[in-house]
């Protein structure tokens, strides 16, 4: 194994079972919330208050503006109040209450990581970089979300992780998102829905629209429609469900970075967000996104998905198209190649494969540029990444799954202007599980979801068997030494 040539930090991130939100907790049955209700309806406003009082000592301390989400909790069950008379406040919260529960982000694991760049590098001794780490999270039912950390590298090469927060608090999904008519029409023949009714809700719409506009051309729809078809309902449904994928979310900026969670919001990722990989994308022209593809498990089946936005705040979450993104691990380039965005897949369970598209939302026509090889990978091979750009070529670290499903990293050099070409490999892995990183909640397994080059260092954060996350950093000219002399 090639030790000599990565530095294990003396990071570890642990799971902190701490780290709660508050979610919905609400009876499948009707009868069930009407008689929950019913109970708190019954007390006297002194005992409203009372039982209130209890709820704030026992869990404000654990949640910020805990009144505000226990409002939207009410909110959702609020149609099965049927009192007449208008309820305080403080009844209002206590209902709330009753249809709350705390959920542990990452009881299980916090794993899978990827790094870049922060967008803000003001006050930033030279030499040094800010970072921005994103964490899978997984909590009680193996359901996943995208924590966030803030680092430092200072000059002298020296990493840091900021203080964790207590506090944990996802996003306000943005009611009115905008689409793209092009991608949106695109996506729904993929699901074989290009019929009539498709073509009646969709024409009248401009190229960019929103879901207000969306749900007033299907009412006019089912109005022109009537009586009802199942045909109709069902092509109804699916667009619909085609527009609850596609969202945006809208962070406070007064959240620290380890504070802003992505928790799963559509029904498609009602199973969990996970192994998101970041990059820092900078454009033709110069401009900077973020990107980070990502695999939304609804317990049965994956899409893969798209989140993008430019200063963490604000993020756009979209459905990819093409018949190339229907598996798990693509990793985007972080730059366009030859005018044409770029992206690692893995379509077969087995092989590395790379795809061209004139958009960032469309990929088709992968081809294979790598094959298990060496006994390490024989299983099968896949990223750990987005590339990283170096004078001698793209660098990307992999994963190969060998004996005993044993997962290790290893890496591979491509072409810089043609990244079909491999040419650079290790034959031995560059991180293999060790000691106690062997034991976790998946045995033997490093795995990473992207690194980054920091002067003649490379910073590769990595799960230890889907449980925990520690740093290793790497000497760029000994990896590309060995990545050349290894072929």
């Amino acid at each position: 194994m090639n030790t000599v040539l990565n530095c294990r930090q003396k990071i570890m991130l642990h799971p902190d079972s701490a780290r709660v939100i508050l979610r919905p907790f609400i009876p499948g049955k009707v009868h069930l919330i009407t008689a929950i209700i019913g109970r708190a309806l019954a007390l006297t406003e002194e005992d409203v208050v009372r039982q209130l009082d209890a709820v704030r000592a026992e869990f404000s301390d654990r949640h910020f503006d805990i009144e505000s989400i226990l409002h939207a909790h009410y909110e959702k069950v609020h149609q099965h109040v049927t009192t007449t008379s208008p309820l305080s406040p403080e009844r209002q919260w206590l209902i709330g209450a009753l249809f709350s529960g705390e959920y542990s982000l990452e009881s299980a694991a916090l794993f899978n990581p990827s790094i870049v760049p922060h967008p803000d590098q003001s006050d930033v001794p030279a030499g040094g970089l800010r970072f921005i780490m994103s964490l899978r999270a997984t909590g009680e039912g193996h359901i996943s979300s995208i924590e966030f950390r803030e680092g430092h590298i200072a000059p002298d090469g020296d990493i840091t992780i900021d203080p964790v927060s207590r506090f944990v608090t996802p996003p306000k999904i943005l009611p009115n998102p905008s689409y793209e008519k092009k991608s949106f029409i695109t996506k729904l023949k993929e699901m074989d829905f290009d019929d009539k009714y498709v073509c009646a809700v969709m024409g009248p719409l401009n190229e960019h629209f929103t879901r207000n506009d969306l749900n007033r051309q299907i009412e006019i729809v089912r109005h022109n429609n009537q009586p009802g078809t199942h045909h109709l309902k069902r092509t109804i449904e699916h667009i619909q469900w085609l527009a609850d994928s596609n969202y945006e979310l809208l962070f406070s900026d007064q959240l620290d970075m380890s504070e802003r969670i992505i928790f799963p919001v559509s029904p498609n990722e009602s199973n969990g967000i996970e192994d998101a990989r970041f990059v820092r994308f900078i454009d033709d022209d110069g401009s900077v996104m973020y990107y980070a593809t990502y695999t939304a498990y609804n317990g049965q089946e994956i899409l893969p998905q798209l989140i993008e936005t430019t200063d963490f705040l604000h993020f756009r979450i979209r459905t990819l198209n093409g018949g190339a993104v229907q598996n798990k691990g693509m990793a985007l380039f972080p730059r366009r190649i030859n005018g044409r965005y770029v992206m690692l897949s893995r379509q077969d369970e087995e092989n590395l494969f790379i795809m061209f598209s004139d958009g960032a939302h469309h990929w088709n026509d992968p081809k294979i540029i790598l094959r298990p090889s060496e006994m390490w990978e024989s299983v099968k091979v896949g990223n750990c990444g987005s590339p990283i750009e170096t004078k001698a070529g793209w660098i990307v670290f992999t994963h190969g799954v060998g004996p005993m499903r044993k997962y290790c990293i290893g890496a591979i050099l491509l072409d810089l202007d043609d990244p079909t070409q491999v040419i650079g490999k290790l034959k031995q892995p560059l991180l293999s599980p060790e000691g106690n990183e062997r034991e976790g909640y998946v045995p033997n397994v490093v795995y990473s979801c992207g690194a980054l080059l920091h002067g003649r260092e490379i910073i590769l954060p990595f799960a230890i068997s889907d449980l925990a996350s520690a740093i290793v950093s790497i000497n760029l000219d000994d990896l590309i030494k060995a990545l050349l002399s290894d072929k």
